[in-house]
Parts: C-alpha cells; structure tokens; sequence
C-alpha cells in the first residue's frame, strides 16, 4: 500500500494536478489539508474517475482535510476526540471546531489527516491554539495505541512545526520571535513520540524539506523546512518499506506551496485460492 500526505492549498484549484499525481504515483491512499472548501465543492468527479473514493470534511475557503483511496475508508472520524475549537475573541473551551482532523481505516491501516493550526505568533492565542491541537492529537495517539497496541496506526499531515533547526532552512524564521521553532511547540511535537510514533520519513529520506514559501524566491534558493509527517506506530514503521518527499511537485504552473511525502507499506495480502487457469 502506498499512502501519501499533501497539503494541497485548495483543492478546487489543483485538483487535475492531484489526480495526475495520484495516478502517474500509483498512490492507494491520499490524505490531503488545506482544501479550502465545502464538502459539497469538492471536486469528487475527476477523483471517482481515476477510481479513488473520497471522504472530506471542510468548511469553505480555509482549512480542511480530505482522504482520497482506491480501497474502502471505514469507521471515519472528523474530529479527534479531546479536538479544542478557536474562534476569534472567544473564551473558555467550547468553541467551535473547525475542520482539521479525519480518520479512517483503510485495509486495517489507521490513518488520520491532520492540519495543525498555525500559531500565527509567539503572544497570539492561535499559538495555545495550536499546542491544545498537538497535545489532542497525541493523546488521540495514545488512546487508540492501548487498546490497540499492535496495530499501524499513523497521524500524517501538515504539523506546521519544523522538530530539529535541520528541519528548518528559511532564514525569516528566528527563534525566539518565530513560531513553528519554539520550544513550546517542538515539545508538544515530542508529546507525539511519547505517545508511541516515530517519524518514519527521515530514517529513510535523511534531507529535504515539505514546504517552501511562495515568496522571497525561497523554492530556488531551497529556503524551505520540513512541516509535513508521516507519524507511525510501531505496527505502521514495521511496514514501511520505503519512502520519499516529492520536490518535483513543488514546479510547474500553479504548485503548491507544499509537496507530497510518501511511504510504501509491505502488507501481507490474503493467499488467492482460486484454481489456476493455464
């Protein structure tokens, strides 16, 4: 099983172009963020007819999440299940939530898609926003890991958090005034791996950064850093077989400012009893 993750930064917009990926990739299993639309808007045609189903949970032109697979999605969620909500100006914990967790499980394989909140700054409330998200996620981790302990499990997405000062090569980035590479938020990163996943990209893709930003020619000058992970269980990194971060995505007309990162799994598939025909 090939699964891979990408912030698409709106569906509607590079939809042909995430198809073209999906097919020419040979991908089964798709989690996008940012598709900055409705679940109604999405593009679901062009994907039905390169035999994908699926799944999206939005709501209009920001945030959003989606999983796209060639094999039945069961047992869908979309919201994790301690998920805090934001809301401008709004106090206490009962605001609204917004769209930016789905999971599924795809042939035993438990996959969330994630798109972790900005942070927007170091004094704004989207930052505590931001590590009550992280702090969630893990503890989804967590969860599901003791009452499952064996099985793969991996939270993928867009983390908006760069975990070591390698993962980090845009030079606007300072640390102490910057979010994405605060203390605060590399530990609640690290709250993911307490929580029994590992990354298991790196070990196979040891340089290469996920997302550069649109400006400042940072693609060119390769100023980027490294915000979209593959996070799995120990059953999930005992099957991956393979992985890559997809810079090639990054060109063309109208890319994302993100790019797709990809692993293979070696799943066992079910003995084909049926009498050989010659």
């Amino acid at each position: 099983m090939r699964i891979a993750t990408w912030n698409v930064n709106s569906i509607r917009t590079r939809h042909a172009r995430v198809v073209d990926f999906l097919v020419q990739s040979d991908v089964d299993v798709l989690a996008m963020q940012e598709i900055k639309c409705k679940p109604e808007q999405f593009p679901m045609t062009p994907f039905e007819e390169a035999g994908y189903e699926v799944i999206a949970h939005g709501q209009g032109q920001w945030n959003g999440v989606a999983i796209a697979s060639r094999l039945p999605l069961t047992d869908v969620a979309t919201e994790l299940t301690d998920q805090p909500g934001f809301a401008k100006g709004h106090e206490g914990l009962d605001a609204p939530l917004e769209a930016r967790a789905l999971g599924a499980t795809i042939d035993g394989v438990r996959v969330w898609s994630l798109y972790v909140p900005n942070g927007r700054a170091l004094d704004d409330p989207h930052l505590d926003y931001k590590l009550r998200f992280l702090r969630a996620a893990a503890e989804e981790a967590r969860r599901w890991l003791n009452e499952n302990p064996d099985a793969p499990l991996a939270l993928t997405g867009d983390f908006n958090v760069a975990p070591t000062d390698a993962d980090m090569g845009d030079p606007s980035f300072i640390p102490g005034v910057s979010t994405h590479i605060s203390a605060a938020e590399r530990e609640a990163f690290a709250e993911l791996e307490a929580a029994g996943l590992n990354d298991v990209v790196r070990p196979l893709v040891p340089e290469g950064f996920t997302f550069w930003d649109y400006k400042q020619l940072r693609f060119p000058r390769n100023e980027g850093m490294r915000i979209d992970f593959i996070l799995g269980s120990r059953g999930f990194s005992d099957l991956v077989a393979g992985a890559s971060i997809e810079r090639e995505q990054r060109k063309g007309d109208s890319p994302s400012d993100h790019v797709p990162v990809v692993v293979d799994l070696a799943l066992e598939q079910e003995d084909d009893d049926r009498p050989m025909i010659f």
